[in-house]
């Protein structure tokens, strides 16, 4: 059985090098989908349930929603965007450093690692980067 719950967040970034606007620092409100499988839960007050929705939502929001949200998120092995992101903690503002590149397809794999780790059963991060595209991730 799967579940899915669909966040949204807002946050800054830039693909430093990119042949494209994307080169340039702006912000996207993401659309998160998480996909959780599991059995559902035999007896007791969850009963029927893969998981309950609001722990799903409590898991998601420590591990991904607070960090990412209306933060700059940045490639923490490219020297140009750490020079922004020290430019903005100077000011106290809000950034996220990433081992990765800021693309979709990356911060999908590393929200799914981040929930994995955490112990949650996903089996898939889908994350909307604008109304008509997406990244998923399925694990290995």
């Amino acid at each position: 059985m799967k579940i899915t719950k669909i966040f949204t967040f807002d946050s800054s970034h830039m693909l430093d090098g990119h042949d494209g606007k994307c080169q340039n620092l702006h912000g996207h409100t993401y659309k998160l989908e998480i996909t959780v499988s599991d059995d559902p839960i035999r007896g007791g007050a969850k009963d029927g349930m893969v998981m309950d929705f609001t722990d799903l939502k409590a898991i998601v929001k420590k591990h991904i929603t607070d960090p990412f949200d209306h933060a700059f998120i940045y490639h923490g092995g490219n020297g140009r965007e750490c020079q922004i992101a020290a430019l903005l903690e100077g000011w106290n503002m809000k950034t996220l450093c990433l081992p990765c590149r800021t693309t979709a397809e990356n911060m999908a794999v590393e929200m799914y690692d981040r929930l994995k780790n955490a112990g949650l059963k996903v089996c898939s991060v889908k994350l909307w980067e604008t109304p008509t595209s997406c990244a998923e991730y399925e694990g290995e």
